[in-house]
């Protein structure tokens, strides 16, 4: 079929055409200058926050004098952030006798290349020039960077201004002084990760979140993280603000505090005057109490978010600073009786516990990859993800508060030095870390809860010897000095019980506000008669026993469950050529595996039925369970006569399976037996060409079906973007392609036959191209044992499919993406930034 193309403005008179774009070249402009955009600040004004992540200079490995002025980066590779430097590293094929675990890589070295997925660890070099506007002088002018991965430190025109030594949480420098104006001033970045016992995972490097330069009055302003925003059960809303005032002949400091609505309407509104406490220039204030009237909870299905907004003034009424902050109103509690109540009603946590990593971008945090995570866990009935083990980023935070996923915030693995980025010790380490994660945090209504670390109470070199009882009562008045209003807990290694008899749980659960326990869901009942007031949660559950690990436990009571590595990531293999965990419900790429519906019908109310075919299975033994590895399919396109084992996922009564019209019969399905409800096996069912189909039945009525047909042979490839292709109509602002320079693409490509049924054995290597303002930043499959890279142009696909994920430029426009396989027809794709 042929298209016409039409200009788009072609029915706009000539002048509106010619305004359209001086406006849009002035915008352009704008967005290039990037950190220029608040020159127009004057020394009165309020604070300003740019991100800065665009025209860095990176260098892979280490350079002598790097962060001098006098070096020379033209040669220098130019990028922007968020970065991950280990995804583009070549694979490392392992040694013969390197196993395949996740045991500490410092007592066993054989492990390290499984566990970090085969990538090299090193070094890698940021720098960035500007200069910085005149409206900056006699401001207070800050560097903010949110991770730096492992470690990283900081330089600005040479001078140390700052460093982070776990690489999971985020710094300010305050660059004030260093500033050079009327001449270019350089930040310079050095991210390390060559440590050999630094992790157990693939953990990324680099600048893999957002950079920010952030601008304030020089003498009265708000202290970093400085709201805390907590609600009642009556409406009540208590904000305190930490603020920093060095002002002279100060007696009162006038502060204005307003609520607003999801509409951006003010619903409340104070001011008053807070009384300065002269010889403590920075101190923490309680505001007025807020009442916001008939306020709409944040719950999971309505995830209603108000705003906070403070502003603090000049004696002379001019503003000094202002800072926002969103929040829920929402109560939370637990109880032995009932596990987890949300606004008093009974909840069940549903959810995964993975690694911070995004698949083919490696750590680089972008907010639309995180997003399409969020979004693909909600469609499938989960409401909650462990941080494990670290602190996530804001943004993951942000879009669990928007789309209403309940968040177990975890800070660290082990308390050991090998664990907490390998450069300091960590008892060094968590009295800065706590006040700074609990802060950043605290304000989001998603956080239900607070772990402070992970399977470590089984190692004997825990600071102070006693299983970690003595640190855990050491760092838990820290975390309760930022935050009392959520329990704290610590995941439980499944082989750590009592040291003196298996029978009795470890000491450091006896401690914990809630006993979570790591795959061990079976001691529930037997702890819970001797410690009735034990509260318990499944921390981490396998997905290797989906539906036992949930169904066997007493869902009346429990908090809920984790089931880990739910999406394949990068490291922890279990042996070459695979590269890492591949054990999930979702592939790396994020395609469904069919064991994703058995998750589906477990959580979700909507009735699924899913047909399931056995490949393989492997039996293995990871982190003291044993495990199966399946391979599982879905498709209808294989051998004659092959006897095949399928299982049809379902959570209505009753499936009946039908292979080209004929009846294989109806099967009940075993809801009484945990082992295998919703579960329904079939086993040596012949394979002829042509369809099978699961009719799922509720009391005799056909409630869900799902039918898969045998595939012809490929003839074309099908393009399909997550957001919509053109953006100008679209009312809904999260579902538009943002030409900000940030903002992703995910493009799912699949080989189809003539009536468009995917096939699952074409395997074509397919290259991309594209013209327009954007690139290419990734591509993907479920092939989690292939050697192709990531950070490429082309990718082969993978049951008939793969990814390629595009990054917006900053001016908006048609982007075309073509995609080019042997034996197959070339496909086009037109999609626009706006």
């Amino acid at each position: 079929m042929t298209v016409k193309r039409q200009c788009p403005f072609s029915f706009f008179p000539s002048r509106f055409i010619i305004i359209y774009f001086i406006y849009m070249k002035l915008l352009t402009l704008i967005i290039a200058l990037g950190i220029a955009g608040t020159a127009t600040a004057d020394n009165k004004s309020a604070r300003t926050d740019s991100i800065i992540n665009f025209d860095w200079h990176f260098h892979a490995g280490d350079v002598n004098n790097g962060e001098s002025t006098e070096l020379s980066d033209a040669s220098w590779r130019t990028l922007s952030l968020p970065h991950d430097f280990q995804i583009e590293q070549p694979w490392e094929t392992p040694s013969a006798d390197e196993r395949p675990d996740n045991s500490d890589p410092g007592a066993n070295r054989r492990s390290l290349l499984s566990s970090r997925g085969f990538k090299k660890m090193g070094i890698g070099w940021y720098r960035k020039s500007f200069s910085p506007p005149a409206a900056w002088e006699g401001r207070r002018v800050l560097l903010d960077f949110e991770g730096i991965l492992l470690v990283g430190d900081a330089w600005l025109n040479g001078t140390p201004i700052g460093k982070t030594d776990y690489g999971y949480l985020g710094f300010e420098a305050d660059i004030t002084k260093l500033l050079r104006f009327g001449q270019e001033n350089v930040i310079a970045v050095r991210a390390d990760t060559r440590s050999a016992t630094s992790s157990r995972w693939y953990t990324g490097a680099g600048l893999y979140r957002d950079v920010h330069l952030v601008t304030t009055d020089p003498q009265l302003y708000f202290t970093r993280h400085p709201l805390y925003i907590t609600t009642t059960d009556n409406n009540k809303v208590s904000i305190t603000a930490e603020i920093h005032c060095q002002e002279r002949n100060v007696k009162n400091i006038p502060i204005s505090v307003r609520i607003f609505d999801r509409e951006g309407k003010v619903i409340a509104e104070k001011k008053t005057q807070l009384k300065f406490r002269g010889n403590q220039k920075t101190c923490e204030y309680q505001l007025p109490d807020m009442h916001v009237q008939n306020a709409h909870l944040w719950n999971l299905e309505d995830p209603y978010l108000y705003k906070a907004e403070v502003t603090i003034y000049h004696q002379d009424g001019s503003e000094a600073d202002r800072v926002e902050s969103n929040f829920g109103v929402r109560t939370i509690e637990y109880g032995p009786d009932f596990g987890f109540k949300l606004n008093g009603k009974k909840i069940i946590l549903k959810g995964i516990a993975n690694h911070h990593t995004l698949g083919a971008l490696g750590a680089a945090a972008y907010p639309r990859a995180i997003e399409k995570r969020v979004k693909l866990l909600k469609e499938f009935g989960f409401n909650h993800i462990r941080t494990s083990h670290n602190p996530y980023s804001d943004d993951l935070l942000n879009l669990c508060d928007q789309y209403g996923i309940l968040v177990v915030d975890e800070l660290y693995d082990k308390w050991l030095k090998q664990y907490a980025g390998d450069r300091i010790p960590w008892t060094e380490l968590w009295q800065h870390d706590i006040p700074e994660w609990i802060k950043r945090d605290r304000n989001h209504p998603s956080v239900v809860m607070w772990s402070l670390g992970n399977e470590l109470q089984t190692y004997w070199n825990i600071p102070y010897a006693d299983w970690g009882v003595t640190t855990y009562r050491i760092q838990k008045p820290l975390l309760q000095r930022y935050d009392q209003t959520r329990p704290i807990t610590v995941a439980m290694h499944p082989r750590g019980r009592n040291i003196e008899t298996d029978s009795l749980p470890a000491p450091l659960v006896m401690e914990t506000d809630i006993s979570a326990y790591n795959y061990r869901y079976m001691y529930f009942p037997g702890d819970g008669r001797r410690f009735p007031w034990m509260k318990f949660y499944q921390s981490e559950a396998t997905t290797a026993a989906m539906g036992p690990n949930y169904f066997e436990m007493d869902l009346n009571k429990v908090i809920g469950l984790a089931y880990w590595g739910a999406i394949d990531y990068l490291g922890e293999s279990q042996g070459w050529p695979a590269k890492g965990w591949a054990q999930g419900v979702f592939n790396i790429d994020l395609s469904t595996k069919p064991n994703a519906y058995l998750a589906k019908s477990i959580f979700s109310e909507e009735p699924v039925v899913h047909i399931c075919v056995l490949e393989q299975s492997q039996d293995i033994e990871w982190n003291g369970v044993k495990q199966k590895i399946r391979r599982l399919t879905d498709h209808w396109t294989r051998t004659k006569g092959e006897k095949l084992s399928i299982t049809t996922y379902t959570n209505a009564d009753e499936i009946e399976l039908i292979v080209n019209g004929k009846s294989l019969g109806k099967k009940k399905n075993e809801v009484t037996n945990p082992k295998v409800r919703n579960q329904i096996r079939w086993d040596k069912v012949e394979y002829k060409d042509g369809y099978i189909e699961a009719i799922a039945r509720n009391g005799g009525k056909v409630v869900a079906r799902h039918r898969v047909e045998t595939a012809g042979k490929a003839s074309k490839l099908v393009l399909q973007p997550d957001l919509p292709k053109l953006g100008n109509n679209i009312k809904d602002n999260s579902l538009v392609w943002h030409a900000d320079g940030r903002d992703l693409q995910h493009v799912v490509v699949t080989a189809t036959d003539k009536k468009g049924r995917v096939v699952p054995s074409a395997d074509s290597d397919i290259t991309f191209s594209v013209d327009g303002p954007a690139e290419i930043i990734a591509v993907s499959s479920g092939d989690h044992y292939s050697d192709e890279l990531t950070f490429t142009n082309h990718r082969r696909l993978y049951d008939g499919s793969c990814l390629v994920i595009l990054r917006a430029g900053r001016t908006p426009g048609a982007v075309t993406l073509t995609a080019t396989g042997q034996g197959i027809k070339s496909t086009r794709l037109v999609m626009a930034t706006k």
